[in-house]
């Protein structure tokens, strides 16, 4: 969408997408902006030239990226660009800002892999019909709860993004939101198992009702889940593994699934995960049976979390 204000000087339409993307996104690489925002043209080029005319103008800035022995270009936003997006208003504003050390530093990789992660939802809505855009999923947002274990605490649960994505089978659409999780085998899979238990501790957490503080008042007065206030259905938690060979990302889902089993938290709730591999997520897409149920059957699923085959249910 055009900005409602004049742009730079030869910056169009496509440069304020690539703005609006790497605003949400934080840091990106050309040819994941190319396959986001002009996927329709074979050459990045005319790409290539607005995100320099963007960089002339002080709106977005660049770092390199070795991978495979060669080098790629990640951009970001400066202040000047940051402030460019939110003046127009089309986005909720966010107060995280890309610098320089950051960009350089251990957040490229991760962030790089929950773009593709994003990208491969937003190929395969495009090529079936479906709807999942460049700014369909959100990194990082918060969500607050609390865990019986650990009394007293306000602790925070922060998806690596929450993504959107109106599925469409039969003329019936239904929006199917995920909480994702990206893991590049640099943590433990007892770290993972914690995270978790996390969402399971936020699937049940009900905020304390409003009155007299050390008062307690009748259960017929208890709200609901806190998640209710930001979803219809709790989202779907999909881990994504990548970063290490498919026999080791193998092992560690089957690690995975057999701490999950010995969580208590994790035994009582409804909560539906799935983990694949960034490859086989990207190669078959999310509505193939490539996702490993965390709990329970092992038997493959898709994004729905339900065994094949099946037919599509909210």
């Amino acid at each position: 969408m055009p900005y409602a204000h004049p742009a730079p000087k030869g910056i169009g339409p496509i440069g304020q997408q690539a703005l609006n993307v790497l605003y949400q996104h934080r840091l990106v690489s050309t040819d994941q902006l190319h396959r986001l925002v002009t996927p329709h043209h074979t050459r990045a080029e005319y790409l290539r030239r607005q995100l320099h005319a963007m960089r002339k103008a002080g709106l977005v800035d660049m770092v390199g990226r070795r991978e495979e022995g060669q080098t790629s270009l990640l951009w970001w936003l400066t202040p000047k660009g940051s402030d460019a997006v939110e003046v127009v208003g089309l986005l909720p504003a966010r107060p995280y800002r890309m610098s320089p050390e950051a960009a350089a530093g251990p957040l490229q990789e991760h962030t790089h892999a929950t773009v593709e992660t994003g990208i491969a939802f937003v190929a395969w809505a495009r090529q079936l019909g479906h709807d999942c855009g460049p700014l369909d999923w959100a990194p990082e947002t918060a969500h607050y709860y609390r865990d019986e274990t650990r009394p007293g605490e306000d602790l925070a649960l922060v998806p690596d993004a929450v993504l959107n994505y109106v599925h469409t089978a039969q003329r019936t659409s239904t929006l199917l939101t995920f909480f994702v999780e990206i893991d590049r085998a640099t943590m433990t899979v007892a770290r993972l198992a914690q995270k978790l238990h996390a969402y399971a501790c936020y699937h049940q957490f009900v905020p304390p009702p409003a009155g007299p503080r050390g008062t307690r008042l009748p259960a017929r007065r208890q709200t609901a889940p806190a998640w209710r206030s930001r979803y219809p259905a709790f989202p779907r938690l999909l881990l994504v593994f990548t970063g290490a060979p498919q026999s080791r990302l193998e092992r560690r889902i089957a690690d995975l699934r057999s701490l999950a089993a010995s969580d208590p938290a994790l035994a009582t709730t409804a909560l539906r995960a799935g983990a694949t591999t960034l490859d086989q997520l990207t190669e078959r897409g999310p509505f193939a049976p490539v996702f490993t149920p965390v709990l329970g059957d092992a038997a493959p699923a898709d994004a729905w979390l339900r065994p094949q085959p099946h037919t599509p249910a909210a």
